[in-house]
């Protein structure tokens, strides 16, 4: 194409009288190319390209706008690639190359675009936000490779409206107790609360969702809600713009932090480095709207208008279980074991985004590390030791106590017993007094025992009772001098004078 000032040249020599061949001389552009120029009504003209003809795609034109019209009709999911329509054509005969039957797509959306009006669901109106005001909540989904494997990992954004400075943190499900730890970890990072949380129709959020902006929500997310005196404001369905912020934050972070897909020897390990990503970001990022101003000098004066944090949320997922009588509570497909006393009985799982703690009749029973595997087991040896006091045998072969790791007395007492059913029998009678008199006492004993040369339980057991001693009453302190006010007299007389009204009756 011609550049402006090349056809205000032609135009001004031909003007002068100058001819058309000797203009071809001096720019080298054809004869045609010259009088175009010379004939245009301005200085700027466009190539505009002739239909050209299409012989292989003409007698099957109209099933392809058959399949084109089919595919605006259809919802997303179920449209159809060009790839697979040129497929299709191929298989009636059609004997076309696949950039022929792009081409022709391009145009059909361009001739149905002409002329028709701009669909005011594809236009956006901008939003603004107050400092502290309001903060935006998603999900996303992403590849890692944690301990040399791969896995997809769950990724919660969190977003203040107003300084855009964002918070994200990994992990390993996309449920309500991570959804509460989410929370607590990003206000923590915050330094605040703003007054607003919006978020899409989570179903860890939103139960029911209603016409328009009516929305029931879940009543541990209102409880939570409560807790940090937050208003829980729901996206229309399908209006991703409404929190535009943190789906932009979604994308921007795919591409620049998890491409090439991160490696990483644990989830703590990814957050700790994610967390520095994000202040090395903010920092290094220049605010949208306030100009000269990165995004980390913005949230510094956002900080201020946030609301204090009060204490943390108890985020919890609660269901109710029954214990096996092998002392064992069933949850997400893995087993964790409790006390003795609460086997066989109905149990309260508390379910926290790192931990799992048992209750039973308000009663705490078990606090595990959470394990996000399948069919694995975590025992607390402690928790069998009652019912070990009945079946010292199960010493020997117990899943509990294999590998268990004894404190330094009762693993120096194992050894100097060795091995055997008696020996078993004796260190479990040791063993037994930990729940009642401690361990650092029974620590003690076995100590005290085994520096005195003397490894038996009767001996051991001996000084925890002598270490048992009752509680020595102090004795009251009685002044021995005190004085009556009015004393009494010593007059044996009376008796005489009771003596003779006796005589006398």
């Amino acid at each position: 194409m011609l550049v402006v000032e090349t056809i205000a040249k032609i135009r001004r020599e031909h003007d002068r009288g100058k001819s058309i061949k000797a203009i071809m001389r001096d720019t080298g552009l054809s004869r045609n190319t010259i009088r175009k120029a010379i004939r245009a009504e301005s200085a700027q003209f466009s190539y505009q390209r002739a239909p050209r003809p299409r012989p292989q795609l003409g007698a099957f034109a109209k099933q392809l706008d058959g399949f084109l019209e089919q595919n605006e009709r259809a919802v997303k999911r179920d449209r159809l690639r060009l790839s697979r329509i040129h497929d299709l054509l191929q298989r009636e005969g059609f004997a076309g190359s696949y950039d022929a039957v792009r081409r022709y797509a391009a145009r059909w959306k361009v001739e149905r675009r002409d002329g028709a009006a701009v669909d005011p669901g594809q236009l956006y109106i901008p939003l603004s936000f107050a400092p502290g005001e309001a903060y935006q909540f998603d999900w996303s989904h992403e590849d890692f490779e944690i301990a040399g494997a791969p896995m997809r990992v769950k990724v919660a954004h969190m977003r203040l409206c107003w300084s855009r400075m964002a918070f994200r943190r990994i992990y390993p499900r996309e449920t309500q107790e991570m959804v509460f730890d989410a929370h607590t970890c990003g206000f923590a990072y915050f330094g605040g609360v703003p007054l607003r949380g919006i978020y899409d129709n989570m179903k860890t959020a939103v139960t029911t969702v209603f016409a328009g902006k009516d929305r029931a929500f879940n009543r541990r997310f209102l409880v939570m809600m409560d807790h940090h005196r937050i208003e829980p404001v729901a996206c229309t369905p399908a209006a991703g713009w409404e929190k535009g912020q943190v789906e932009n934050q979604v994308h921007n972070t795919r591409e620049s932090l998890f491409k090439p897909r991160p490696r990483f020897a644990s989830l703590e390990e990814a957050n700790a480095w994610l967390l520095d990503e994000s202040l090395r970001q903010a920092n290094k990022q220049a605010h949208p709207d306030l100009a000269g101003m990165t995004v980390a000098q913005a949230f510094e004066q956002e900080r201020g208008a946030l609301r204090p944090l009060g204490t943390a949320f108890d985020g919890f997922f609660e269901s109710d279980h029954v214990a096996s009588s092998t002392c064992l509570v069933s949850f997400d497909r893995n087993r964790y074991s409790v006390m003795a006393k609460a086997g066989r009985m109905a149990v309260q799982v508390r379910a926290y985004a790192t931990r799992i703690v048992v209750r039973c009749n308000d009663e705490v029973v078990a606090e595990h590390p959470r394990i996000f595997g399948r069919d694995q087991v975590t025992y607390d040896p402690w928790h069998y030791v009652p019912v070990l006091a009945r079946k010292p045998g199960a010493l020997r072969n117990g899943a509990p106590f294999m590998d268990w790791s004894l404190p330094p007395g009762l693993a120096a007492l194992r050894k100097a017993l060795g091995k055997g059913n008696d020996a078993d029998r004796r260190f479990v009678r040791v063993l037994a007094q930990v729940p009642e008199e401690g361990l650092d006492a029974v620590e003690a004993a076995i100590l005290e025992a085994l520096k005195a040369g003397l490894c038996s339980d009767e001996v051991i057991l001996n000084i925890l009772s002598r270490r048992r001693r009752p509680v020595i009453v102090e004795p009251i302190n009685v002044l021995t001098n005190l004085q009556l006010a009015h004393p009494p007299k010593a007059n044996c007389g009376r008796y005489d004078q009771a003596r003779g009204l006796d005589a006398a009756a």
